[in-house]
């Protein structure tokens, strides 16, 4: 069971770098909410880990692992540009 845990938490990071390419438009503009939401999912992940909930706390640890990517590509300024399609 740890494993697939493992390996969901891993996902996360090719799951966030698609997200970014697909909604590279929205990354500079999106900014301030990544940072919201990283430390809300912080937040409510503590806490779901003090309450006994893991799987709960396993999403949260997921969601700031795709919202870090993201954050992180918003800053690249070849993958923000725009595309022509």
């Amino acid at each position: 069971m740890v494993l697939f845990e493992i390996f969901v938490l891993i996902s996360a990071i090719p799951i966030g770098y698609l997200i970014a390419y697909f909604a590279n438009d929205e990354l500079v503009a999106g900014r301030k909410w990544f940072k919201v939401l990283i430390v809300v999912a912080l937040l409510m992940g503590i806490w779901t880990y003090y309450a006994g909930l893991t799987f709960i706390t396993l999403t949260c640890i997921f969601i700031i692992i795709v919202t870090i990517v993201s954050l992180i590509k918003s800053k690249d300024r070849k993958w923000t540009r725009k595309r022509v399609r």
